[in-house]
């Protein structure tokens, strides 16, 4: 086994020209991308799998097709080189004196309000940071930090996508939105029986999003088989879904009280389910402040759950 284990680091100006092979599919394309010749970009690759001792591509038609180690090392080539570039960024603005910037993308799952309170403890450990919070989409997560768009992704969620590395940050209790002239406005508080034969507008079916199955399985544990409605406006508050649907009622973090000029009810929810916030990152990075942020959020957790141990810095 040590010939499996003992091995070389790899060299990335060969990974990112397999990148650029393995993406374009021919040789061709990816020499002229890359500004080398065919031959050049050939014995690249030949080094390069001499280097890892396995082969990374079929030969045996006109395009270049990828193995099943090379589409291992592909998928874990992207976040190795999107975490050097960072590495190399980084060096260079600590070099000129430029002060750190860090972009903080969230779902719209999350308010500007929500990540603000979450950033707010690191904004005071590192006052020279300027921080930029960007609204993206489940879809744009991975791509917006491959990139360098992004810093670091807030969402509600618990599973890691590929190539990216997580930590649960806090949880928000959710409440219930509702119309203001819905026939629960007037109860004190709202319990899952309460729900029978009320539609409950969620922004993705059951198995398509993590939320949705969240709150299917807290409204199904306590006894209620429930109603679903897709939202029809993607991307607005989620209280405004109840605008839309005036019969259905919203899970939502918002405080309680009345917003949107009084046409909206938040209520508390007797037993309320605590939703996670998730932070996604690129692995093989390291940030002070990312590491502030995490660790300086408040650690709430379910009930009868130990805190989640904070995260390491660089996020191995």
């Amino acid at each position: 086994m040590a010939e499996l284990d003992d091995a070389a680091a790899l060299d990335t100006r060969r990974l990112e020209q397999f990148v650029a092979v393995a993406q374009a599919g021919t040789l061709a394309a990816a020499a002229e991308q890359m500004f080398l010749t065919q031959q050049a970009l050939s014995t690249a690759l030949r080094q390069l799998e001499r280097e890892v001792g396995v082969t990374l591509f079929d030969r045996t038609g006109r395009r270049l097709v990828l193995t099943a180690a090379g589409e291992n090392l592909l998928e874990g080539a992207l976040p190795l080189l999107a975490g050097a570039r960072e590495l190399a960024r980084s060096v260079r603005r600590r070099a000129a004196g430029v002060p750190d910037a860090f972009t903080i993308g969230h779902s719209p799952a999350l308010s500007s309000d929500e990540v603000f309170a979450l950033v707010e403890p690191a904004l005071r450990l590192h006052p020279a940071v300027s921080v930029t919070l960007v609204k993206t989409f489940p879809d744009r997560f991975t791509d917006q930090l491959l990139s360098g768009e992004l810093d670091v992704v807030l969402r509600r969620g618990v599973e890691t996508p590929p190539q990216l590395t997580s930590s649960i940050v806090t949880y928000h209790p959710l409440r219930l939105a509702m119309a203001a002239d819905h026939r629960l406005a007037d109860a004190d508080t709202v319990s899952v029986s309460s729900l029978l034969d009320v539609p409950i507008v969620v922004w993705a079916p059951e198995r398509h999003s993590f939320y949705t199955d969240f709150l299917v399985a807290h409204l199904r544990g306590g006894g209620l088989e429930p109603t679903l409605r897709i939202c029809r406006v993607q991307g607005a508050p989620p209280a405004t879904a109840v605008l839309v649907d005036d019969d259905a009622v919203a899970f939502v973090t918002d405080p309680v009280g009345t917003s949107h000029e009084n046409r909206v009810i938040v209520k508390d929810f007797d037993d309320p389910p605590l939703t996670p916030v998730q932070a996604l990152w690129l692995p093989h990075t390291v940030s002070e402040f990312r590491t502030s942020l995490l660790n300086s959020a408040p650690r709430r957790t379910p009930e009868g759950q130990p805190p989640a141990p904070p995260p390491s810095p660089a996020g191995a």
